[in-house]
């Protein structure tokens, strides 16, 4: 029995992880939720429509691109990028909207609502609901609109309505904290289109499902590239969406290493980073138990990241079972990593990635020289850093780049 199937044999459950920790008005729109996900899955009609859309709209399959230059320039393993950037709206996120709004569709809801961090499951969803012909809500905290400027325009040009956010630290903790509330008061009517493997079940298993075709096509075409499956799959770790999406199809290969890497931010006190592994604890925040950045009296602690992305004080529940289970193991990145990362891949390869990211490809630039030449590292570029050119400008003048 592999990994996956050990810790997910109770429904709603990775091991001890995961669960519905929800107000009583909620039970009813997730138990609708989880039977329309389940005769949703059962339906080739539904599948077809899905694949239809992530072809030709998504555009579905990304390549696999092998990074000469960025190899050559490190001396160790062979790198590999999977090219989520590419998709439409700039990110892996556009496959669990597509998903969840065929299957808001199927259950007859007409208004969406969404939260955001670094903007880019904003734009996916607006971009969907644009093509559905639904009303779409996002809510992000004010300072992620800030950081995240010219996504929040994005949004707004798609028809979506932005509602800023300016409680707690005004950023993803809190825009899920405003839309849950709305859910709330609008349950009948109201489908979350909720951006990542967190919150209440079925949320983390569903939104994994939509994603899974990332290690579905990395896992084909690593072995039509080079005969052989790699050495470790890297990606970063927000709420873990991308990373679950890349890893759980190689979750039963156990030569493969599976690395998470979250968001060492500027230092390892409590409220100066996003690394859930390294200071955080088992609890419950907004739907589901899991590992959570909390101080000695239990109360959320605040994050940092450069990248809005990771800026979050919990991990999906099915990170927390493998990082138990030593199936996957979780690292860190500064954001002086991440910076100099996205530096690095921009000028070897001509890509720019999202801050998110770059997150990843520092800790691949960390390992790849020493590793021998024949080992195979793929990354997943989880999405493009148009985004975050504010931002650059301004860390990368600082550092005189």
């Amino acid at each position: 029995m592999s990994t996956a199937e050990t810790i997910s044999q109770v429904a709603g459950r990775f091991g001890p992880y995961g669960g519905r920790y929800v107000p009583e008005t909620l039970v009813a729109a997730l138990d609708e939720l989880e039977r329309a996900y389940a005769e949703a899955q059962a339906d080739p009609t539904f599948h077809a429509r899905l694949d239809s859309l992530l072809r030709d709209y998504a555009g579905r399959p990304t390549p696999l691109y092998f990074a000469e230059r960025l190899t050559g320039s490190l001396g160790g393993a062979k790198i590999y990028l999977k090219r989520e950037d590419l998709l439409h709206t700039g990110a892996h996120k556009i496959n669990n909207c597509l998903g969840q709004g065929l299957l808001a569709q199927r259950m007859g809801k007409h208004r969406i609502i969404a939260e955001t961090g670094a903007g880019q499951h904003g734009v996916a969803t607006a971009t969907v609901c644009a093509l559905l012909g639904m009303e779409c809500v996002v809510y992000m905290g004010e300072e992620d609109m800030r950081r995240q400027e010219l996504n929040v325009y994005r949004m707004r040009l798609l028809g979506a309505e932005v509602r800023g956010v300016s409680s707690g630290s005004k950023t993803l903790k809190d825009a899920i904290n405003e839309a849950m509330r709305d859910w709330v008061t609008n349950v009948r009517t109201t489908h979350y289109l909720l951006g990542s493997v967190l919150g209440a079940h079925p949320y983390p298993a569903m939104v994994r499902d939509f994603h899974r075709v990332i290690s579905r096509e990395a896992r084909q075409q690593i072995q039509e590239k080079e005969g052989r499956l790699p050495t470790a799959i890297i990606a970063c770790v927000g709420g873990g969406s991308n990373a679950i999406g890349a890893f759980y199809e190689f979750i039963p290969d156990k030569n493969v290493r599976l690395i998470g890497v979250e968001a060492g931010g500027r230092g390892t006190k409590l409220g100066e980073h996003a690394a859930r592994f390294q200071g955080g604890a088992p609890g419950v925040l907004q739907g589901t138990y899991s590992y959570v950045l909390q101080d000695d009296n239990g109360q959320i602690a605040l994050t940092h990241s450069v990248s809005a992305g990771l800026d979050y004080a919990s991990i999906g529940p099915e990170h927390a079972a493998l990082h138990d289970t030593g199936r996957a193991e979780y690292v860190s990145a500064t954001d002086e990593a991440a910076l100099d990362a996205t530096v690095k891949l921009a000028r070897t390869e001509g890509i720019l990635p999202a801050l998110e990211s770059a997150h990843a490809v520092a800790e691949c630039i960390r390992l790849a020289p020493t590793l021998p030449r024949h080992d195979i590292l793929v990354v997943n570029l989880s999405g493009r850093g148009d985004k975050d050119m504010g931002i650059l400008s301004r860390e990368l003048n600082l550092k005189g780049a």
